[in-house]
Order: structure tokens, then C-alpha cells, then sequence
């Protein structure tokens, strides 16, 4: 089996753009990313887009779009895939999967979303089509309102968090700041993020506007490469291990806490890899919420269920504590275009591995994992790079 590794990569800055549609986002990305790997075009045997969409745009069709941003692409097999917040991370593992095959050595995976155009409203209901719909469509707030239930719920079991939920704001949005393509780059103290005010309303009790991601713009490209491929490429780096593991939709079907998907991911995956959290120089977690960073925590194993708060309190997660959780500012402060988010997290990992991370770099990173989750914790995707070139 052909073992896919990434060979070059490349990220627009996420916030609002002016760029009309996800085609001409794009195209921000499709040739850096070719220019990054040394190859053109035509050496690509199969396209895999990642766009949320299911109403941002009119146009749909995705997949299609590449060939339209960009030249040489006017016979080379595109899909498009969607998988709720984790559509970048299930196009990227399609592709693989496509190398893997033996279909085609060379592949590029392209993420995008268009979200500022609408209004909040309509965003908000847009988002809501990752949720159960049948139970979950009238809760007030949208997916912050099924966050903010969440976070209710685990408040309830284990004691108020919120102080923590300030420290985890806090420590992204600092990180954010080293990081030139996120959507917001302002530090926030633990004290702002902690204290409800006008700037920092509640949004869906008890999450705060400090809470919760950012709706933003943005694109990102991954090239891969099958193992002989990569060999000559100048950089490379492999998938020690990696594992896609789904949760039921409906939250009333299963304990809303409990990340029990999160968990057997992170589990399958850090097995097949051979190693330990231990082993790990960075993470790059799916921080939508700051609760949903709280109880990845506790899923990925670096504390038992309902001892998260400890995590950041003894700055386990904070850079240069024992394992940095997103140096790139994460959701949080990085932004959080639904279609780019998976393929944005690849990235930041494989910058970060190959040394490539500019002014967010951690000296000496070797191993790093990747945690991306679609909906409330419902398709789970978990990815362990190693640089190999």
C-alpha cells in the first residue's frame, strides 16, 4: 500500500475577504501549494475539495471549481467532499485513501468556505444543518446554543469552568498573534475573557463571545505524494497513524460530555503510531467552542473526565508547557472557515514539523498530532505526522 505523505502545502489569511466565492479562494492557494511541492498541474492525478457550503453559496458543485480557479486542471478527476466542521480533514483522508489505492501518486486537497456574505442569522441556521435537526433546530443560540448545553451540562456535573474556559481563550488568541494568517490577532486577558461586559456578551449561556470560533473566510491546499513521489520532493511529511471515528448525531442518543467519539480516535490512532501523549511535541485540537478544547482534554488522555480544568491551569497546553495545544491561535483566533478548518490544521502541523512555522515555530518539533471533529463531536478525525524528508 502506497503510505500518502505531504509534500508541500499553502494557506490563505482567514477573516473576511473580499474574494466573491470559494473559487476565487481558491485560487489564493492552488498555485503556492503547487509552487511549494515543485510540481505542476499536470502532474496532479486526482483533486479532493473540501466546502461545506449547504446554502453559503448558490453554487455548488465544488469540486468542480478547481479547474476553474485554476489552469491545467481540465481533465483531472475532482470530488468534493462534506463532513460537516470536519469536511477538510475527510477530503484529505479520501485522498489518501486514493493514493493508497494505488489510483494515482500525486493528489491535491483544497479546503475553502465563503461565510461572511450572509447574515448572522442565516449563518447560524446554515450551521445548524450539523446538528440533529429533527430535535435540535429550535435551540436558541444555533451550534453555540448546542455548545452552550454542553458546556451547561458539564458545568453541572463537574463544577463552574468558566475561569478555565477564560484561560483557554486567552492562551489561543495569545498564540494567534505569531500567527500571520489568523482572522483575529488580538491578545485577550484571562480577566477580559472571563468577565461578561458588552464586548464580551454572553452568546449562549455560559459561553461568552470569547467563547466561541470566529466566522471567517479562507482556504488552504494540501499536495500529496505516495512514498516514492515524496522521496524526491523536497520536504515530506508521512501519517505515522491516523483514525476517523463517528459518534451518533442526536445528542439525546448518547452522554453530550462525553467526547466518546474524540476518544476511541485518539486512542486507535496514538496505538497504530506506537507512541504515547508523551511522545507528541504539539497538538492542533478543534477549539469551536473553548469548552470543546476543555473536553479534548480529557478525550485525547491528558486528564481523567471532569479534571480538564488542570490541564490549563498547570499550563500543560501552553507553549512551552509539556504539550502546546495551537500554536496557531486555533479555531479561536486563526478563524474558523468550515471547509478549510481540516486542511488549515495539516498545515499548521506540517509548518510547525519541517520547521516552516516562521514566528509560530517550537524549536525542535518532531511529532505532532492533529484532532478534527465535525459537528458536536460526531465524526472524529485524528491524524499523527512525522516529518520523514
Amino acid at each position: 500500500m502506497a503510505e500518502a505523505q505531504i509534500v508541500g502545502w499553502a494557506h490563505s489569511k482567514f477573516g473576511k475577504s473580499e474574494a466573491p466565492s470559494t473559487r476565487e479562494l481558491m485560487a489564493e492557494v492552488i498555485g503556492p501549494a503547487l509552487a511549494h511541492a515543485g510540481i505542476a498541474a499536470g502532474d496532479v492525478d486526482g483533486i479532493f475539495v473540501g466546502v461545506y457550503n449547504n446554502g453559503f453559496s448558490k453554487q455548488d458543485f465544488q469540486g468542480a471549481l478547481v479547474a476553474m480557479a485554476s489552469d491545467g486542471f481540465d481533465h483531472v478527476p475532482a470530488v468534493r467532499l462534506e463532513n460537516a466542521c470536519a469536511t477538510g480533514s475527510a477530503a484529505l483522508f479520501s485522498a489518501m485513501d486514493f493514493i493508497a489505492a494505488g489510483r494515482g501518486r500525486i493528489a491535491l486537497v483544497v479546503g475553502a468556505e465563503k461565510m461572511t456574505a450572509l447574515p448572522t442569522r442565516e449563518t447560524g441556521d446554515i450551521l445548524l444543518s450539523a446538528s440533529f435537526r429533527q430535535e435540535e433546530a429550535d435551540v436558541e443560540g444555533g451550534f453555540a446554543g448546542l455548545f452552550g448545553r454542553i458546556a451547561g451540562a458539564y458545568f453541572q456535573r463537574h463544577g463552574d469552568r468558566s475561569e478555565e474556559l477564560a484561560m483557554i481563550a486567552a492562551k489561543n488568541h495569545h498564540n494567534g498573534l505569531a500567527n500571520p494568517y489568523a482572522h483575529m490577532q488580538k491578545d485577550f486577558s484571562v480577566e477580559f475573557c472571563n468577565t461578561v461586559s458588552d464586548r464580551n456578551p454572553y452568546v449562549a449561556t455560559p459561553l461568552r463571545r470569547t467563547d466561541c470560533s470566529l466566522v471567517s473566510d479562507g482556504a488552504a491546499c494540501l499536495v500529496l505524494a505516495d512514498a516514492e513521489v515524496a522521496a524526491t520532493m523536497q520536504r515530506a511529511v508521512a501519517f505515522r497513524a491516523r483514525a476517523h471515528v463517528n459518534d451518533i448525531l442526536a445528542l439525546s442518543r448518547r452522554d453530550p460530555i462525553a467526547f466518546e467519539g474524540a476518544r476511541r480516535a485518539w486512542s486507535a490512532a496514538l496505538e497504530s503510531a506506537g507512541v504515547g501523549l508523551d511522545d507528541l511535541d504539539l497538538v492542533e485540537t478543534h477549539d469551536c467552542f473553548t469548552i470543546a478544547e476543555l473536553i479534548e482534554y480529557e478525550a485525547m488522555g491528558l486528564a481523567k473526565p471532569g479534571e480538564g480544568h488542570r490541564v490549563i491551569r498547570e499550563g500543560v497546553t501552553q507553549r512551552g508547557g509539556r504539550l502546546p495545544v495551537n500554536l496557531s491561535g486555533g479555531l479561536k483566533s486563526k478563524g474558523h472557515p468550515i471547509g478549510a478548518t481540516g486542511v488549515s490544521m495539516h498545515v499548521m502541523a506540517a509548518m510547525q514539523l519541517c520547521g516552516e512555522a516562521g514566528t509560530m515555530q517550537l524549536e525542535g518539533a518532531s511529532l505532532a498530532g492533529v484532532f478534527n471533529m465535525g459537528g458536536a463531536a460526531v465524526a472524529n478525525y485524528v491524524s499523527i505526522l512525522e516529518r520523514t524528508k
